[in-house]
């Protein structure tokens, strides 16, 4: 694990009430508020000041690996702190959070904060070529891609 992989997920562990998995066993949680995630990724970002596009993205997929709420929720926030800086290639990632979400709790920031964001970012070239993978979700049996392109779709 990085650095500052290792820096969020300690910090989130000691911010933590509990751990135990959800109701529905789909994820589990540290217990850790979500002020207690965005001021961990807050003086994560000050502590590693020099992370670019790529470290971003990498940290983001670190935190994400593991399927617990708070370092899930944690790389939504890194992403929405650096959503100007995401490119079309990067919806590949995305999609895979997307599909991994699990719970709404995870499933919601993604799309209206990370994943809108990008999609009205893109130039016109990069946005056609973003279309073609959200018509491809929408014919996803996955139930969270199908959302997902329900909701950028309105837009």
């Amino acid at each position: 694990m990085s650095d500052a992989g290792e820096f969020i997920d300690a910090a989130l562990q000691r911010e933590s009430l509990w751990y135990n998995a959800d109701e529905s066993g789909a994820i589990s949680r540290y217990g850790a508020s979500v002020g207690a995630v965005r001021g961990t990724v807050r003086d994560a970002l000050r502590r590693y000041r020099n992370l670019d596009h790529d470290a971003v993205t990498a940290l983001a997929s670190e935190l994400w690996s593991v399927p617990v709420l708070e370092r899930r929720l944690a790389a939504i926030v890194l992403l929405q702190t650096f959503s100007a800086s995401l490119l079309g290639s990067d919806l590949t990632r995305l999609e895979g959070f997307v599909r991994d979400a699990r719970v709404e709790e995870l499933f919601a920031p993604l799309v209206a904060d990370v994943l809108v964001p990008l999609l009205d970012g893109l130039d016109p070239v990069a946005r056609s070529r973003a279309e073609v993978a959200i018509t491809r979700w929408a014919a996803e049996p996955n139930d969270w891609l199908h959302r997902a392109a329900s909701l950028v779709s309105l837009r």
